[in-house]
């Protein structure tokens, strides 16, 4: 049976690191987070993290605005925040209303102040092979993941199916960067199981259930980004979990896998800028 990833408890390791180096600091971090819209899973995330961010010495504040925003507005209150020294980290909550161009907000955001890592500045460094100043939250949970459990990445064949901003394009860049050999697959991938056979390390982010135990190589190590409920309204994720702990050396469960490592670099990020700024 494999090994499982515990995401919760590196999450609580690094939240007690961090609270410990919080508690140390003259000038607190503070996180300004904007919503708008009121997309109910948005909400929720929000709340738990400026309840997280509470928690661990973290000051938060969440500025919120009807789904009728203008971009223009949006904007204006990003440069504002760009501009008060007080806020050391900016967090555009994702997905914006749709008559909104995301792109346009999130570059708007100082780099240095770029929680998420996404800016074009950020991810131009993470893709020339440089260090930004932070990287992706999702991507970055899922290196601190396999680097806890000793997981060697350098001459690795590693998989990634998902091509998006958020997870499969960084998390690609950051294998290849560390010395991985990287294939990435997709909603046009043909022959999908072919590929993922030849994995060392498959990591997938699609949001549906995926891959069954006839696309998985021998002792490779599976990484579940996918969390979605199933016809049951069970939580779920991409990989046929039960099937998969068979063949797989190591796998994250869904849930408590990478979402609480998503949380944890979100708040090392944060503590991270303030340190830097």
């Amino acid at each position: 049976m494999a090994v499982i990833l515990d995401g919760k408890k590196l999450r609580d390791k690094i939240f007690a690191n961090l609270k410990a180096k919080t508690d140390s600091m003259p000038v607190k971090p503070t996180l300004a987070v904007i919503l708008a819209g009121d997309n109910p899973s948005s909400i929720i995330y929000v709340n738990n993290k400026k309840k997280c961010a509470e928690k661990l010495g973290i000051n938060s504040t969440v500025i919120t605005y009807s789904s009728d925003v203008k971009e223009s507005e949006l904007l204006n209150k990003v440069n504002e925040l760009n501009n008060n020294k007080n806020v050391t980290a900016i967090l555009v909550q994702l997905p914006l209303p749709e008559h909104i161009n995301q792109f346009n907000i999130i570059d708007a955001i100082a780099p240095e102040k770029d929680v998420d890592g996404l800016t074009t500045y950020n991810s131009g460094k993470l893709f020339s092979g440089e260090k930004p100043f932070v990287y992706p939250c999702t991507p970055k949970g899922i290196m601190l993941l396999l680097d806890e459990y000793g997981i060697e990445i350098e001459g690795k064949h590693a998989v990634v199916i998902g091509r998006s901003n958020l997870v499969g394009k960084p998390v690609a860049q950051m294998l290849l960067n560390r010395n991985a050999t990287v294939t990435m697959c997709h909603s046009k991938t043909k022959n999908l199981s072919d590929i993922t056979k030849t994995a060392d390390i498959l990591i997938s982010a699609v949001g549906k259930k995926i891959i069954g135990e006839n696309m998985l190589k021998n002792n490779c190590v599976v990484i579940d980004v996918g969390i979605f409920r199933d016809d049951r309204g069970k939580i779920s994720g991409d990989v046929d979990f039960e099937a998969a702990s068979k063949i797989a050396s190591y796998i994250t469960p869904v849930p408590g896998g990478v979402g609480p490592m998503t949380i944890a670099s979100l708040m090392l990020n944060t503590v991270e800028l303030a340190a830097n700024s």
